[in-house]
């Protein structure tokens, strides 16, 4: 998918841009991506998975925390490079549809978030999102949105309103 995705790029002259660790993507005066992760040592257990982009969003008085496909070895890595502030986030994207590799409770007591998005398929083989995950954010008191009861998650960040609609069609 990557070489294909340098292909059409490269065809259609459309520049890409690597960003790493440190890296500010300023999108307006109140809006900005801090890239967290991955940092210039990438880990070598689950490659793909484990680099994934970790950003940060700052939106006014809002933070979000984008978290990839990370798993507990990329979590601990995160946990060692930031303080607890740092990671501290109002909503927290679920790293891996809350596989049950990722969402250790050391990392969500960092990330604290009074919103937890998640985003996973309904019945999908893998039994995403795993139940000790929704515990444990159950147990930091956050509210939970799953696309696989909820159906698409929609967030009004003017006035933090989240809504979701539910696919009608299921049988």
């Amino acid at each position: 998918n990557y070489k294909e995705l340098v292909r059409i790029t490269t065809e259609k002259t459309i520049p890409i841009v690597v960003v790493k660790r440190g890296d500010i993507i300023k999108i307006e005066n109140t809006v900005k991506f801090q890239v967290l992760f991955p940092s210039d040592k990438l880990i070598s257990e689950n490659v793909l998975n484990n680099n994934s982009l970790v950003m940060k969003l700052y939106l006014k008085n809002l933070t979000m925390l984008f978290t990839g496909d990370i798993e507990e070895v990329a979590e601990r890595e995160l946990l060692k490079l930031y303080s607890n502030n740092e990671l501290e986030a109002d909503i927290l994207k679920v790293a891996h549809h809350g596989s049950k590799t990722s969402s250790t409770i050391e990392f969500l007591k960092a990330v604290s978030p009074q919103i937890a998005l998640i985003g996973a398929g309904e019945n999908n083989k893998f039994g995403h999102p795993n139940s000790e995950v929704i515990e444990r954010l159950k147990s930091l008191g956050t509210v939970i949105y799953r696309t696989d009861e909820m159906g698409e998650i929609s967030i009004k960040t003017n006035c933090i309103k989240i809504t979701t609609m539910v696919n009608n069609n299921k049988k």
